[in-house]
């Protein structure tokens, strides 16, 4: 019976997994120029026309980046709404970077957003109950409990969004490292930015280009 319980709890969380939002880094690339010492302030900018994501993980980096000790810069007061890049404002842009203290800057965008539809199989669960009492007598035992509990498929439709995050030396321009991370059904940008930004920032002291503090 007990056995019976525990596979019954552990299909329901396969089920409840399957359908939850999730985040993951796919890997990341760590150019030969990196300087041998990490960077320790980081100007931080989300490439987006949607400011509230924009903003959303912009911040959240910022507060990731800080809590380890490093000098962060959200990019909204030198790269504020509907800014378009252009070779006439280069130089500017980069030189208000480098007197705000940053060293490298760190961009976020969106690479791809795909939708799969997949097929859920339903489930048959037996489920006996212990011998005697109402058990032991058909009607009781029909009225009390079906032992057969059965869960139809369904078609479930998962959208996953693709981001590509790079770190460029603020006084070279070059990229230094490069990773991607996959995210699958976000609930709200909230959630998702939170983890995001802690899996981004975890990546980036794993790989030595800041310092884990």
């Amino acid at each position: 019976m007990k056995k019976i319980n525990l596979l019954f709890t552990l299909l329901i969380l396969v089920l409840a997994a399957a359908c939850s939002p999730s985040t993951k880094i796919l890997g990341s690339w760590t150019g030969p120029n990196t300087p041998s010492e990490p960077y320790n302030s980081i100007f931080v900018t989300g490439i987006s026309d949607n400011l509230v994501a924009r903003q959303t993980i912009e911040n959240d980096i910022d507060t990731q980046l800080k809590s380890r000790g490093i000098v962060a810069t959200s990019s909204f007061d030198i790269i504020p709404p509907g800014f378009k890049a252009t070779e006439q404002n280069k130089d500017a842009t980069l030189q208000a970077i480098r007197e705000g203290g940053s060293d490298a800057i760190l961009t976020v965008a969106l690479l791809d957003q795909t939708s799969e539809t997949r097929y859920v199989p339903g489930t048959t669960m037996y489920s006996p109950m212990a011998y005697g009492g109402y058990y032991g007598r058909f009607y009781g035992y029909y009225s009390y409990y079906n032992p057969v509990m059965y869960d139809p498929g369904y078609y479930a439709t998962d959208k996953k969004y693709y981001l590509e995050i790079n770190l460029y030396d603020a006084n070279s321009e070059e990229l230094v490292w490069s990773s991607q991370s996959e995210t699958t059904n976000p609930s709200s940008v909230e959630t998702f930015s939170k983890t995001f930004s802690e899996l981004v920032v975890t990546q980036l002291i794993k790989d030595g280009l800041i310092s884990g503090k």
